[in-house]
């Protein structure tokens, strides 16, 4: 598949990465986890909302930041975040690229923001004087406008 990979940075929701690698089985995208988790990998929770999905995920744990970036050294990096003034929709995704995501419910910290790997910060337009998207469902725009992009190749 010649999608980006997405990135969660130390998630929190079992259900969430759950669901994320729910995401990353049907979409073909490979699903990278930053420690520290907030959960056990192998949780009810998670295994409940990633269904019978796991085994046709690819998900990859890294134990930190700079062991992501190390795995994947040619990346673009972009950061997902509300404080961005540059939308989702106006990058040309290539298969290489990382679509980073911070933990519920505080997003990514400002040293990983200002990361000199960080390509760009991107935002996902919300309506005003709202917090944020649930941490899957901006993941899933995202990996969604990438896959449109190269006219969902390989799905049916």
């Amino acid at each position: 598949m010649n999608l980006p990979h997405l990135a969660f940075y130390e998630p929190r929701i079992a259900g969430n990465t759950g669901n994320a690698i729910r995401l990353s089985a049907v979409t073909g995208t490979t699903l990278h986890l930053v420690e520290p988790l907030g959960f056990d990998l192998s949780e009810p929770k998670l295994k409940r909302a990633g269904l019978d999905y796991h085994d046709l995920a690819s998900v990859v744990v890294h134990p930190d930041l700079e062991a992501l970036l190390a795995a994947l050294p040619d990346a673009r990096v972009f950061a997902f975040t509300t404080k961005a003034t540059t939308s989702y929709t106006d990058v040309a995704y290539r298969p290489d690229d990382v679509l980073l995501f911070g933990p519920e419910p505080t997003g990514l910290p400002d040293e990983v923001l200002a990361h000199p790997r960080v390509t760009d910060q991107l935002k996902i337009p919300m309506l005003p004087a709202r917090r944020s998207l649930n941490l899957t469902s901006a993941a899933s725009i995202a990996i969604y406008e990438a896959w449109r992009q190269v006219g969902f190749a390989d799905g049916a």
